[in-house]
């Protein structure tokens, strides 16, 4: 193979694959991977990984129909909109605009296929202008179209994916799987759902192939790092939780919260994942030319960047292939780049959420990743400016506020009694992992929500600006800090500038068995209401169509 140009550093252990073929052998013959570049000690610079995806994209040949599949605003960090960028401008579909390092190339494909682009909300609340042009640039972000089922010439090339009615069934995962992850508690099939768009790109077998024509091409960005919901993030979860359904993202939250999160934070092989992989090697891979791009993201190593917004982030590795394969490499280094063992549990962690944080949906990634490493009694303060609201949608919102994060009984307790829970099981595995579970309390101090609605929820409430002055994030350093009190005593505290980029935990936790799930599984089967109309067949598991008395849940 070609050899990369990869800045490197004494005894950095690269491991690196790129298909050397100009030309793209056909379908079925191509590699399944075809690149994995990275170690804990690389730096890609964006001339790098631009060359490395223009080669990507060269070796699939001329195409017509692209579809990309990259994160929204929450993943900012990932490059993946750098990533995005860079496919567009390859081919031809927005000037090219030069990186602050420059680059020596001007690779162009010969064809300009049309290419649209579905950020992967999956239950988030759809981008802002500003955010998409921050992430994406401003030529793609003031783009405009024509769009084919339109005869308009100003539609965007981003498209909004609603999880609640832009979705297709394209087939199911056993029951006996679901019931394997719930411990017993769910014996459903899985749906596996996708955006309709998604699934208008499948292959087309054409019996006549002298008159077969560029198939569609779908690729999906992003950055695998450890996840609450399925252990590690991207993969197959980009499409069926990202632009995913109701149905399906509801239960496979479900899943994650019942199975354990301490069982399945920073495992890329779990019950909940076997079941994406299944529908994915059934459903996706047979039908879909579809692609992963996978990036891992770690600390800047140098103060040395070309990249102005990254805020001391830089990519740690390139992953590009077909099949799981690709992501279990990514996860290896994940591994390596992203979790955080520490030798003793901190009594108080204090975690800072940007702007990308704007809900307690979000936001409260600041107790998944540290619950693991929280000592018993401690204490979580989380700072969040921009936190305005619970929920990503009303209807989300408004189950939070009523029910709070007060603990698995109590919420698998209400879920019993409340057809509203049972139709959204994403809420409900929402405020299980955001419960402490009564081993440690969480201090909130939001910019934008109040004390009483802070505290109706069941966390503890702080003034910003005051908790700000205590803990300055300006001079803080991620990890161990040591602050004075004015009378001279010392408080020793472990600081997280971003919880996005990593997972927490003291070894002991991140061995033993899930509280979480022993409590969930005292409450036996999930009883589905009869007075609820299923969708697509799914048996109502996960996810309705017309939940009785929540109408404003699937507007």
């Amino acid at each position: 193979s070609t050899p990369h140009p990869l800045r490197q550093t004494p005894n950095n252990e690269i491991t690196h694959q790129i298909m050397s073929n100009s030309q793209p052998p056909p379908q079925e013959q191509q590699p399944a991977l075809f690149c994995s570049i990275g170690s804990p000690k690389t730096s890609i610079s964006k001339q790098e990984l631009r060359e490395t995806v223009e080669k990507f994209l060269e070796s699939l040949g001329a195409r017509d129909d692209v579809l990309l599949l990259p994160p929204d605003f929450t993943r900012f960090h990932s490059q993946a909109g750098t990533i995005t960028r860079f496919i567009s401008e390859y081919y031809n579909f927005t000037e090219r605009e030069e990186d602050a390092g420059g680059s020596s190339t001007r690779a162009t494909s010969a064809s300009s296929p049309s290419i649209q682009i579905i950020p992967a909300l999956g239950t988030h609340a759809p981008m802002k202008n500003e955010q998409i042009e921050l992430m994406f640039g401003s030529n793609l972000a003031n783009k405009k179209t024509c769009n084919r089922n339109d005869d308009s010439s100003d539609s965007s090339p981003f498209v909004v994916h609603n999880w609640r009615d832009d979705v297709v069934t394209i087939g199911f995962a056993p029951e006996e799987m679901v019931e394997k992850a719930t411990h017993g508690m769910v014996r459903e099939k899985w749906p596996a759902q996708l955006n309709k768009l998604v699934w208008e790109k499948r292959i087309q077998r054409e019996s006549d192939s002298s008159k077969s024509n560029p198939q569609p091409l779908v690729l999906s960005i992003g950055q695998v790092v450890p996840h609450e919901v399925t252990g590690m993030a991207n993969y197959n979860k980009n499409l069926f939780v990202g632009v995913g359904g109701v149905e399906a993202i509801n239960l496979s939250h479900f899943i994650g919260a019942v199975h354990g999160m301490e069982k399945l934070m920073g495992r890329g092989n779990n019950p909940l994942r076997e079941i994406l992989n299944y529908s994915s090697s059934k459903y996706l891979e047979p039908q879909l030319d579809l692609w992963y791009i996978l990036t891992v993201m770690g600390p800047s190593s140098s103060q040395d960047s070309d990249d102005d917004q990254n805020d001391g982030v830089e990519m740690k590795g390139l992953f590009i292939g077909r099949d799981v394969q690709a992501y279990d490499l990514a996860c290896d280094l994940s591994l390596k780049v992203n979790f955080n063992l520490l030798d003793r549990s901190p009594k108080k962690i204090v975690v800072y959420l940007n702007e990308e944080y704007h809900s307690t949906w979000l936001g409260n990634k600041s107790i998944y990743r540290t619950r693991m490493a929280i000592d018993d009694g401690g204490e979580l303060i989380v700072l969040a400016p921009w936190v305005e609201t619970f929920g990503e949608d009303d209807c989300i919102d408004s189950l939070i506020r009523k029910v709070g994060y007060v603990g698995t009984p109590e919420i698998m307790k209400a879920m019993e009694n409340d057809d509203e829970l049972k139709s959204n099981l994403s809420a409900v595995a929402h405020l299980i992992h955001g419960s402490s579970e009564g081993r440690f309390s969480v201090t909130y101090c939001p910019g934008k929500l109040t004390k009483e609605e802070v505290e109706s929820v069941g966390y503890k409430y702080s003034d910003l600006e005051k908790m700000k002055q205590v803990y300055n994030i300006e001079t803080l350093k991620d990890g161990w800090n040591t602050r004075t009190d004015e009378d001279g005593s010392e408080e020793e505290f472990y600081y997280i500038s971003n919880p996005a980029l990593g997972l927490w935990a003291h070894p002991s936790r991140f061995e033993e068995e899930s509280d979480t799930s022993d409590a969930a599984q005292k409450h036996g089967d999930v009883a589905i209401s009869s007075k609820q109309e299923a969708s697509d067949g799914s048996g109502g598991v996960g996810g309705w169509k017309k939940p009785p008395r929540k109408p404003d849940c699937t507007e």
